[in-house]
């Protein structure tokens, strides 16, 4: 969809419809110019209840030729997080509907730059639709293409365009990490996420991509990560995606993103139910690819490194199996007591590998532990990490764009957990603290640099009807950079 900055006089604005937010309880604040629009709202069929939407037609006074009339919900209850659910319940309003263009007026209440970042968001993820699967595809006869962003007095109206295009290169990038997330595993590969890395390379210049292909790893010593994909008939990829938009002295930030493109557990084979969820497991690595797309869209002046460590984990002759030793890249042996605890097994190795680029700081992303789910929700993802100020900066940057994180210990304590009998660390404990012990795992190969880790596994897809990914935590990661590029 197309987004566009507009101001001017409400009453001579041309469009095919207008979308006026109304408090719930302060409704005489919502309209201003518009005194019709009281004895309306006093005839009591619109509550203003937040997303509840009523169009009119053939309004007195007005060019605009339909009204959308927006509940905003309590005015004392106002945020970007309400707003944004407002505003998905109009483009879904208005997907049904004839419009093919509109003009949203932004509320009196916050920041315009934050309220248009929040439309757009909120406009791009009520408009997503993953139907490249599908022979017959149920699309809006009249979709809509354009949406204004109306503000009265725009102060900086080259700040305002900034703020949205900022936002749709963002809500782009959610919406590629969520294709790469809903592909099946029959599609979606090693191989294939490596093909859309090169294919990303080729469209911004300052992108430089490398695929370490097995035998490159094997010669490294990457026998953490090889030992996963010994299961599958698909290679493993080590995709390493390079954006320079910074200095050449400046160091880079690298992101580090599980890429288990289908993940049966191994030998340790997971229960059949909800197996075909299993797809989702390298929404992390889809995640990386998402921001990489954005900052170069965007020409962020920072350098910013992708690695996504890719395979698959399938039961086979050759797979790991409970009790076997692999020695990791950084030397440390690692005994496998549980094959379906492999995610941390490919990215130990490429953590281990991030060292060689002297990054300013690593952060992983990953749908590592079910007992993340467990112990969070679908709400909030997990947040651990060795520098209390990468934590707190990131804990901040989700906050500001609603992608809520809760930062988990890592305490010493906890070590005993992992403990093995025969090599130098096991890659599970038992059923205690599952989300931090997979997480002090992690923390043995970071040593050599500032690091956090983000467990997504409650956040990054949704189950029941509305089985989908969700393109997080993309938003968090771009805030956190963005802040960081200033």
């Amino acid at each position: 969809m197309e987004y566009l900055s507009q101001t001017g006089a409400i009453e001579t604005l041309d469009t095919a419809c207008l979308i006026i937010g109304i408090y719930q309880d302060a409704p005489s604040a919502s309209f201003g110019p518009l005194p019709m629009l009281g004895d309306i709202l006093q005839k009591g069929d619109f509550t203003a209840k937040n997303g509840q939407t009523q169009l009119l037609y053939e309004t007195p006074g007005i060019n605009a030729a339909r009204i959308l009339l927006l509940g905003l919900g309590k005015r004392e209850a106002f945020s970007a997080k309400t707003f944004s659910k407002a505003v998905k319940g109009a483009i879904q309003c208005l997907q049904t509907a004839k419009p093919t263009e509109a003009v949203l007026l932004l509320p009196d209440l916050g920041q315009p730059m934050d309220l248009a970042r929040a439309a757009v968001m909120a406009a791009e993820d009520a408009v997503y639709q993953f139907d490249v699967c599908k022979t017959e595809v149920e699309s809006p006869d009249h979709p809509l293409e354009k949406l204004g962003l109306y503000v009265a007095n725009l102060a900086d109206s080259k700040a305002f365009e900034q703020a949205i295009r900022q936002a749709k290169a963002i809500a782009d990038g959610v919406r590629y990490a969520k294709d790469l997330s809903n592909l099946p595993g029959n599609l979606c590969t090693p191989t294939y996420l490596a093909e859309q890395a090169n294919e990303l390379g080729r469209r911004y210049a300052n992108l430089d991509v490398s695929i370490l292909e097995e035998a490159e790893m094997e010669a490294l010593g990457m026998g953490a990560l090889l030992s996963v994909s010994r299961g599958s008939r698909q290679p493993a990829k080590l995709i390493v995606m390079q954006y320079r938009g910074g200095q050449s002295a400046d160091k880079p930030t690298v992101l580090v993103g599980k890429g288990l493109t289908f993940d049966a557990g191994g030998i340790s084979l997971k229960p059949a139910a909800k197996m075909d969820e299993m797809k989702y497991d390298m929404c992390g690595g889809a995640s990386v690819f998402g921001v990489i797309q954005a900052c170069a869209e965007l020409d962020l002046p920072i350098n910013l490194i992708g690695i996504v460590p890719s395979s698959e984990n399938l039961p086979d002759g050759d797979a790991n199996k409970p009790g076997d030793i692999v020695t990791s890249l950084s030397g440390q042996t690692i005994e496998v007591l549980n094959t379906d605890a492999e995610g941390r097994l490919i990215l130990c190795d490429a953590l281990t590998y991030a060292e060689r680029f002297k990054p300013e700081w690593v952060i992983d992303i990953a749908t590592l532990t079910g007992a993340c789910i467990v112990a969070l929700g679908h709400h909030a993802s997990g947040l651990m990490g060795n520098d209390d100020a990468l934590v707190q900066a990131i804990s901040q940057a989700g906050e500001a764009v609603d992608d809520p994180v809760w930062t988990l210990p890592l305490w010493d304590d906890y070590t005993e957990i992992l403990r093995s009998n025969f090599a130098d660390v096991a890659n599970v404990g038992d059923r205690a603290a599952g989300t931090i012990t997979a997480g002090l795992f992690l923390s043995r190969f970071t040593k050599g640099y500032r690091w956090a880790h983000l467990d997504i596994a409650g956040t990054a897809w949704k189950s029941g009807k509305a089985k989908g990914a969700t393109g997080r935590p993309v938003p968090l990661l771009m805030a956190f950079l963005m802040q960081h590029s200033q």
